[in-house]
């Protein structure tokens, strides 16, 4: 129940706020006031050869305002250049008077009419309670007006008819009940008379004293009963301007005592929407307001109702039968002949388009619609951009119909261009998710060849029924468009699809993809510096127009200057990543057995590999992608490409192999020996989450036997730069097994040291390397592993020792 009151009451809300737009369109009509000198001729159709009267009297008043200013703009003339010989001045001074009455009358229009689209304007944004507010001033005025029509007209009655009075007293049943009578003529005026003094008492929003109130009715109905009483006859005739005497004072008191509150609800309103406007923006004010009014619905309502009002004309103004076309194509013509009246379209476009939208979406079986971003709201935007710059409102009937039938040609074409962009997303995820819904793919393909035929067959229809022209190669380029776009995705889909069944991985699918993409790109490019062109040849020989120019700088910022400087950047992207790329080295069939270990960026089997200047191995391919984002290792953020010095390249290359080598040995063999619980940076290196080696951290080397193999694993992951022993927290690694010995009696007497006191250690730390790449002999591999393992037993077992002699000096203690 609460549900249908909702909806009630918000159709209400849409019904009140109709009559502020007829208001609006009413005036745009008139031209605001001013002369127009392109009158529309009447429409060479049957069912628009009768026009209504008002129309008719609207269009003499405009021509013979037309005709008159054309009249004296002559005589001005003629006297300008006959000036100094004939004519007299007097008629010359009447010249004048007449131009400056003309030019005074018409600013006066002018101003009257502004204000009345303001007012409506406003009334149109007032809240739901103020709107019921005016509606009820309104309707109150209104039912003093019609009460005094009706007084009128029941007196004119009985003023013809024979004395009412003397029927009544003398009980004259014949004449009382005869159907042509004064008694049953004027009886309608006395029921309306009451309803209305009744409705006004409850509506009107004067004082409401008890009295007043139950006065009212009788003040509705005292013209007609004086009219029964032998009065005079000027009594009687000025008896309705007195009878609506009281209610125009309550209703001038009302306006009185609400002018304040009106002023103080516009400053309000002005107030709320600043400070809505200061802390959320423009567009969310916009918005919020476009919400709150449901603008979209008024104006379906507004132009619903404006059709059904001109249908209804034309079928009381037509002797004959009307035909289906031409009536239509008369309802078109007046349904968008002013501004209100192409918004009011715009949005019954709005609403096809959404649903066609809608439509494929669930014939797509796709979820995730979003209503913001609905090709309604676009085509509607577009179709009203389209009828301003046309200048579809200025046209005669015959040319509107016409531009209004190419514009919607145009649209057509955006919508297909709408729908493209809806399947091409699904089209990829379909392939790229390897879905086994052949029903999903099927649909997918059926949409893309309802957007292949679509065009083709609008092109063909075109093409056989009109002549080359500005507007025809524009629908030619945009559905041509949309048939590279369409054959672009299915060839980027097929090419996944031929993906997702190879066995091994593709390295040349990226380019395939980046070649067909960048065909389609550029033939997007070049139709749209073909429709620049074709707009500027529009806009300087055939009509032009502020709107027109400034959507052409529009589309030749976004569509053609944006859209060159991302295609020029992605193309100096990978021509930089490819020429990086080329310079790295290639690994051997050899290298990749050994590695034997898959890409870290594409977890994809390598059957070729690019070797990094800190030798990672990765797909030639993938790196490219990785370049487009940064030049840094992707596992150890080391530099990819060598920057160093040609001098030095030669003398650091050999350092770097032996430092290289060494961390592999090293990491190798951590990743051997060290517990699971404790390798916390192996799993780093592993997830490729290593820290940067330009980063410092302070390490405190503790006591306890977590904080001795945490310096281990820092020493087995820290890189050298010689072939030296490394010395990390007191223990010294040897790289050769002949060293084992001699380490371990120095990390033994180190870690005890360093097990007595907290001692802070500034180290570097770098990311191991993801594979054995120069990994010495194994018999190395394995002394490094028992030297190592014999370091963590002794100092384990110096820190047991150094626990037992605390616990004895405790208890002597």
């Amino acid at each position: 129940m609460s549900v249908v009151r909702t909806k009630v009451l918000g159709l209400v809300d849409v019904i009140m706020r109709v009559p502020s737009l007829f208001i609006i369109d009413e005036i745009l009509k008139i031209s605001m006031g001013l002369p127009n000198s392109s009158s529309p001729p009447p429409t060479q159709s049957a069912a628009t050869a009768a026009v209504t009267s008002s129309e008719s009297l609207v269009n003499l008043t405009v021509n013979a305002t037309v005709s008159a200013a054309a009249n004296m703009l002559d005589a001005a003339a003629a006297a300008a250049a006959t000036a100094g010989g004939i004519g007299s001045p007097e008629d010359s001074l009447k010249d004048d008077i007449e131009f400056y009455k003309f030019i005074s009358l018409t600013t006066l229009k002018f101003l009257l009419c502004l204000f009345g689209c303001i007012s409506a304007a406003c009334v149109f944004m007032l809240w739901t309670r103020h709107l019921v507010i005016v509606y009820m001033y309104i309707v109150s005025v209104g039912l003093i007006f019609l009460s005094y029509w009706s007084n009128v007209s029941a007196l004119s009655v009985i003023s013809d008819g024979p004395s009412l009075l003397e029927d009544i007293l003398s009980l004259n049943m014949d004449r009382l009940l005869d159907p042509g009578g004064v008694a049953l003529s004027i009886l309608p005026h006395l029921l309306a008379q009451w309803l209305m003094g009744v409705i006004f008492a409850y509506i009107h929003l004067g004082p409401k004293y008890k009295i007043i109130q139950k006065a009212l009715p009788f003040s509705f109905l005292m013209p007609l009963f004086l009219a029964m009483l032998p009065l005079p006859t000027v009594v009687l005739k000025h008896s309705p301007a007195f009878a609506a005497i009281l209610p125009l004072v309550l209703s001038k008191i009302a306006l009185w005592s609400s002018s304040f509150d009106v002023v103080k609800t516009i400053l309000n309103g002005y107030q709320h929407a600043r400070n809505f406007a200061s802390n959320f923006g423009i567009s969310a004010l916009i918005e919020n307001e476009w919400q709150r009014l449901n603008v979209p619905c008024v104006l379906r309502a507004f132009w619903t109702l404006r059709l059904l009002e001109q249908l209804i004309s034309l079928l009381v103004a037509s002797d004959v039968p009307l035909r289906f076309a031409a009536t239509i194509q008369s309802l078109l013509v007046s349904g968008c002949e002013t501004l209100t009246a192409v918004l009011g379209m715009t949005s019954i476009i709005s609403l096809i388009c959404h649903y066609i939208g809608k439509a494929f979406q669930l014939f797509l079986l796709s979820e995730d619609y979003d209503e913001d971003k609905s090709i309604g709201t676009v085509s509607a935007i577009l179709f009203y951009i389209l009828a301003l710059q046309t200048g579809l409102t200025s046209l005669t009937p015959d040319k509107r119909f016409v531009r209004l039938c190419r514009n919607l040609c145009l649209l057509i074409t955006a919508l297909l261009h709408f729908l493209h962009n809806i399947v091409a997303p699904i089209l990829m995820s379909l392939s790229a998710a390897r879905n086994p819904s052949r029903k999903r793919h099927a649909r997918a393909l059926m949409v893309c060849a309802f957007l292949l035929l679509t065009p083709v067959g609008l092109l063909s229809i075109l093409w056989s029924r009109h002549s080359p022209s500005t507007w025809l190669l524009a629908v030619t380029a945009f559905s041509v468009e949309v048939i590279v776009k369409v054959l672009v995705s299915l060839a980027t889909y097929t090419l996944f699809l031929l993906d997702a069944r190879r066995q091994t991985f593709w390295e040349k699918l990226d380019d395939y993809v980046y070649y067909i993409r960048a065909f389609g790109n550029s033939v997007e490019f070049c139709f749209g510096i073909f429709l620049f062109f074709n707009g500027a040849w529009i806009l300087i020989f055939e009509s032009g127009g502020a709107i027109r120019a400034l959507m052409m700088c529009i589309h030749a910022y976004f569509n053609i200057w944006c859209e060159a400087r991302a295609g020029w950047g992605v193309f100096m992207k990978r021509r930089t990543a490819v020429h990086k790329i080329s310079s790295l080295p290639e690994a051997t069939p050899q290298q990749l057995r050994t590695f034997d270990d898959v890409c870290a960026i594409c977890y994809q089997e390598m059957t070729s590999a690019k070797i990094t200047r800190c030798k990672h191995y990765f797909h030639g391919v993938c790196l490219r992608k990785w370049l487009y984002v940064q030049d840094r290792c992707p596992l150890c953020h080391e530099i990819i490409m060598n920057q160093d010095a040609p001098a030095e390249k030669g003398a650091v290359e050999g350092s770097a192999a032996v430092a290289a080598e060494d961390e592999a040995i090293l990491q190798a063999n951590v990743a051997a020996v060290v517990p699971v619980g404790q390798g916390n940076l192996q799993n780093a290196a592993v997830a490729g989450a290593a820290p940067d080696t330009s980063s410092s951290s302070s390490v405190n080397a503790s006591s306890n036997s977590n904080s001795s193999n945490s310096s281990i694993m820092a020493a087995a992951a820290s890189s050298s730069t010689s072939r030296n022993p490394l010395s990390v927290s007191g223990f010294r690694i040897p790289s050769t097994a002949s060293g084992s010995s001699t380490s371990s009696s120095s990390s033994s007497s180190s870690a005890s040291s360093s097990s007595s006191s907290s001692a802070t250690t500034t180290m570097t730390a770098t990311a191991p390397t993801s594979g054995p790449a120069g990994l010495g002999s194994s018999e190395t591999a394995a002394a490094t592993a028992a030297a190592i393992s014999q370091i963590i037993r002794q100092h384990q077992h110096q820190q047991l020792r150094s626990s037992v002699d605390r616990d004895f000096l405790d208890e002597l203690e």
